[in-house]
């Protein structure tokens, strides 16, 4: 049975209404030691879906769970044809400005790291450097058995190979890079198997029902510790995977701020969420302190 991952969470308690003044996030920037704890919203603006939020994937699509993908051939498939078809796509998604503001605090010297829940290397494209991806890359293919790692350009070469002619048109494409295609769609679509060892390839990814690695969350937890504060840039928070990083921040009395247009898990943790759209809110503050941030080019360019 697949599991179905968490849509949404219900406050439990009044929360702070949202603001549209960034001054602090402006504030926390320019005292320096900023932490960034990035989610899927900072992505919207570069053609890929969020998850929860208004139009979110998951109102339409359930992703693929680890107990799925390892336990069955035919789920495999499907991830496969699925994942395959939207990398074509997600492959060449291009940073926005809210990625490339991020760069620029980075160049400046106003953060102490970058985290990212997402799996889509926009971060890095846009010129941040040091970035932690808390949930693994698409752009890297792992296997079950030998662990041996490839590329995904390399897996997309294989796939094309195998599966000469396959052009279904999607209906959408996901977070995950996973294209919405019907069960005929995916037909009988070849999967791969690793290069070296003839094993089960997985996306170099964490699945829903997959623990991040615990040195991994271990090295997330010595950043909060070390920064000043914490700004979480589109991310609803529903997750402990993210949540984690907030609470902690709060306990050891670090500022949280929270640029996110809906209300998320961590408000009643945060300093401040600032309601308005990413990419022109921290553009705008690039701008009040006199950073200017890359243009499109140049990240189109480092893609």
């Amino acid at each position: 049975m697949r599991m179905r991952p968490t849509l949404s969470w219900t406050p439990t308690e009044d929360l702070p209404p949202g603001t549209t003044d960034p001054e602090p996030v402006a504030d926390a920037l320019s005292a320096g030691g900023v932490l960034v704890l990035s989610g899927a919203g900072i992505s919207t603006e570069s053609g890929i879906p969020d998850y929860r939020g208004v139009g979110g994937s998951l109102s339409r699509h359930t992703p693929m769970t680890y107990q799925d993908f390892t336990a069955c051939a035919r789920a495999r498939r499907r991830y496969w044809a699925r994942s395959h078809l939207g990398w074509r796509t997600f492959g060449r998604a291009l940073p926005n400005a809210g990625h490339r503001a991020v760069a620029a605090f980075g160049r400046r010297g106003l953060l102490s790291g970058v985290i990212t829940q997402n799996v889509d290397g926009l971060h890095q494209a846009a010129g941040s450097e040091g970035v932690v991806e808390l949930h693994g890359s698409l752009s890297r293919v792992v296997c079950l058995s030998c662990g041996a790692s490839s590329t995904r350009r390399e897996l997309a070469r294989r796939l094309e190979e195998a599966n000469a002619g396959f052009e279904p048109v999607a209906a959408g494409i996901n977070p995950d890079g996973d294209a919405d295609l019907t069960d005929e769609q995916v037909g009988d679509f070849r999967v791969v198997p690793c290069a070296v060892c003839g094993g089960v390839l997985k996306p170099d990814v964490v699945f829903f029902g997959e623990a991040v690695p615990p040195p991994r969350v271990e090295h997330c937890r010595r950043l909060v510790g070390e920064a000043s504060s914490l700004l979480v840039l589109g991310s609803s928070l529903t997750v402990m995977s993210g949540l984690r990083f907030v609470r902690q921040a709060a306990r050891e009395g670090k500022p949280v701020l929270i640029v996110n247009r809906d209300p998320t898990r961590g408000d009643g943790h945060a300093l401040t969420r600032v309601a308005l759209p990413l990419g022109a809110t921290l553009t705008a503050v690039a701008g009040r302190l006199g950073i200017p941030v890359e243009g499109q080019a140049a990240a189109r360019a480092r893609r």
